[in-house]
This record gives C-alpha cells, sequence and structure tokens, in this order.
C-alpha cells in the first residue's frame, strides 16, 4: 500500500470562528492573521494507493462558485485537485473510491464539475469512483440547520445521488474498505467520518475537523464553526488521550505548514510531540 498527499490549494477564514471562544492573543501565536483576521488553511487530502483501488480521501473546494462566493475564501496557492494527482502518477479517472469525510464545501466541492459550459448541469469529476458518505450525514445535509446551511451547497451534493454512484457507509457493518477503519464522530457535524488507516506496523488518522491543525490541539481550542462544541470537546479530549498512548500519526487536513504531528500526555494535558511531512514515515 501507498500513499501521497494530494494538494489542493489554501483559502482562508476568520481567525475567531476557527478557534471559538479562545482569545486571538492566543491562538494568533500558531495561525497569524492577516490585516482582515483570516487565516490561511491548507484543503490536504490523503490518496490510498492499494492495488487496483485508489481511495481519496476529500477532495478540495472545487471551482464551481462565482468571484463573490472565493472573495469570501481568498483561494490561493499553486496546487490543484488534478496537477497533485497528476503529480502522484494519476488521472481522476483512476480514482477507484471517493471517501467523503463530510460534505461541507472545502471537503467536497471537488468532486462535481460543470457539464462543460452549462452552469445548469453536473458533472462528477471522479467519472469512475463509487463516492462514499453515510445516511445520518447525508441526510443532515440535505436538510440544513440555519447554523451549517452555507457549507452545504447543493450543487456539491445532489450530483452525486443523481449520478448513481453514490455508497453509504454502514457504521452497523465491518468497513467497506481493507485498508481502513472509520470514526464517527458528532461534534463538528453529524456523523463526521474520519479514516483510521493501517500503514505498516503504523496507525494514521485522518483527522478531517475534528483537529484542523496542531494549534488546535489544547483542548478549548473548538471551532465556532462546530454545531456540538461540548460534544467536540469529549471527542477530541477521549481522542488525544488514545492517539498519545498508541503514538497514532496524525494527519492534517488543514493545517497550512504541518502534514502530520504525534501528541504525548504531558502536566497541562496532551501536547504536540512533534510535527513531520508524511514523507518521513513512509
Amino acid at each position: 500500500m501507498n500513499l501521497h498527499v494530494i494538494n489542493t490549494g489554501f483559502f482562508k477564514l476568520d481567525g475567531g470562528a476557527m478557534f471559538g471562544v479562545v482569545p486571538k492573543s492566543l491562538w494568533q501565536r500558531t495561525n497569524p492573521a492577516d490585516e482582515k483576521n483570516m487565516c490561511t488553511w491548507a484543503m490536504r487530502c490523503l490518496l490510498i494507493e492499494d492495488g487496483d483501488q485508489l481511495i481519496l480521501i476529500d477532495n478540495g473546494i472545487g471551482n464551481k462558485q462565482d468571484a463573490k462566493f472565493f472573495s469570501h475564501h481568498y483561494l490561493h496557492g499553486d496546487d490543484s485537485l488534478d496537477g497533485s494527482l497528476k503529480s502522484a502518477g494519476f488521472h481522476s479517472s483512476d480514482i477507484s473510491d471517493m471517501f467523503l469525510t463530510h460534505l461541507h464545501f472545502d471537503h467536497c466541492g471537488g468532486g462535481v464539475d460543470y457539464a462543460g459550459n452549462n452552469r445548469d448541469k453536473f458533472s462528477l469529476h471522479f467519472q469512475n469512483a463509487n463516492y462514499w458518505s453515510n445516511k445520518a450525514h447525508w441526510n443532515w445535509a440535505n436538510e440544513p440547520n440555519a447554523r451549517e446551511k452555507a457549507s452545504f451547497l447543493k450543487e456539491n451534493i445532489l450530483p452525486i445521488q443523481e449520478s448513481g454512484q453514490l455508497k453509504f457507509v454502514d457504521f452497523k457493518q465491518p468497513p467497506p474498505f481493507d485498508q481502513f477503519d472509520i470514526i464517527s464522530v458528532d461534534g463538528h457535524t453529524e456523523k463526521q467520518m474520519l479514516p483510521k488507516i493501517r500503514y505498516k506496523d503504523k496507525t494514521i488518522v485522518f483527522m478531517a475537523d475534528l483537529l484542523p491543525s496542531v494549534g488546535h490541539i489544547p483542548l478549548p481550542y473548538v471551532m465556532g464553526y462546530d454545531t456540538r462544541p461540548l460534544i467536540t470537546l469529549k471527542e477530541k479530549g477521549d481522542f488525544l488521550e488514545e492517539a498519545a498512548d498508541n503514538n497514532y500519526i496524525l494527519f492534517l487536513e488543514h493545517d497550512p505548514v504541518n502534514e502530520c504531528c504525534t501528541v504525548k500526555r504531558t502536566e497541562k494535558g496532551v501536547r504536540l510531540d512533534r510535527a513531520f511531512s508524511l514523507s518521513e514515515i513512509l
């Protein structure tokens, strides 16, 4: 089995929203803001290559939205979804499975394209892939609450179902993939899925939005975007203790600098052990 980092570019989000009740004087030490209080975030995906299977975990923001949308999110950088796939030796048509941790626009937007110049019709970017979600999250995204509505864009979601390529993970059954188990968490959004990957003698967890960056390791550092912040607090605390005790490698989707990290127990709670690139363990 081989793993490939797929960088899809950077975007910006408000620093206060990303750190909730934590004051700027603290969070800006790890994530400095610009003059508009916006911080840069990565959209870092992971490709699992295993025999005939090519499983892509998340796919970034895409390029369907209009200029007004992108003016709010400052998409920037030289990386792109297709460019990173090409650098890894692959094409979008090679992907067998598109695994979506959840359906917020910065995690699934690259999975659906406009059909040519027709902005009323859509096609799947990964034409040969199964697209994986779960029923509880799918229903949550298709009947969004007012707090999350702006993150669930119909043009990113409905074409997947209409294509016939949508598959659901059933949490009551064994995971549909041999390469990883699935951790289900509910604090950020309903039934977000975190792949827990078995790689040689290591465990790599794709953290998605349970832990966006190393700056979010201390327990109170919870995003304002989370629908159930107290549940996030419990889920993150339990997970980080498990990760520290078992030396898990945490793959960070949104950290603008660090691809991976490990954590350790300290007198102040679980804290960063070390940060490194994925290539250092491959």
